[in-house]
């Protein structure tokens, strides 16, 4: 079984220094009827103006991944790290019992744009931690690159939850294959361009929940970038 989830029917706040879509609740969204799928609880499409961001503020028992799409974003917390997000780079922070962190573009010209996701842990009470990491294009280009797993392997981030994140960039008229296996549900959110997800067509910012399948294939009539989650 495949649901569609359009990106028009998000969510949508536009507050002047940030353009935010949620495709599930959060904040002032709240859809009954979309309030996560299996272990995603947040997946947020934000747009943050130049010099603005989200001050210092609380998370506890949350697995959260960012990935930046264009432009730069200042992370700090409460663990003394502080760095700077770009494309192709991969940021996973475990909440764990609680951790404070802000969030902010450092550009005086330039919007960042951005997904935040948030995944439920596997267990609660985690020690804090974050990692960061880079995929450039060159190894997500016509194939699935693993960026967040597990047990970390193959170079990509680790989550404490029984999850895997991919990365893909697809040039026009190319296909990828991900196998899942029986009882495993999938998510794939189009981020650039358009696709379609095992011949259901998907536009720029939609979305693809997967129930029952036994494999993701993706489709491109012109270039396109996604992320999959092979899910519990």
């Amino acid at each position: 079984m495949i649901n569609i989830r359009k990106s028009t029917d998000r969510g949508h706040f536009n507050h002047g220094w940030l353009d935010t879509y949620h495709t599930f609740s959060f904040g002032n969204y709240n859809d009954p009827n979309h309030m996560g799928f299996s272990a995603l609880r947040v997946i947020n499409e934000d747009r943050v103006a130049p010099g603005q961001g989200f001050g210092m503020h609380p998370h506890r028992d949350m697995e959260i991944v960012t990935y930046v799409l264009e432009g730069a974003l200042q992370h700090r917390d409460s663990m003394g790290h502080s760095e700077v997000l770009r494309p192709g780079e991969v940021q996973r922070m475990t909440a764990g019992t609680g951790i404070l962190h802000s969030e902010f573009n450092p550009s005086k010209t330039d919007p960042v744009h951005l997904y935040q996701i948030w995944l439920l842990p596997r267990q609660r009470g985690a020690t804090p931690s974050y990692e960061q990491k880079a995929f450039p294009v060159s190894v997500r280009a016509n194939q699935m690159r693993l960026v967040a797993s597990p047990d970390g392997r193959d170079g990509s981030t680790t989550i404490g939850q029984d999850a895997e994140i991919y990365a893909t960039n697809l040039a026009r008229n190319q296909s990828v294959l991900h196998e899942l296996k029986p009882g495993r549900n999938a998510w794939v959110q189009v981020v650039r361009g358009d696709l379609s997800v095992n011949g259901k067509p998907l536009a720029r910012g939609d979305a693809a929940a997967l129930s029952g399948e036994s494999r993701i294939e993706l489709n491109t009539t012109s270039d396109a970038e996604a992320l999959v989650f092979d899910l519990p």
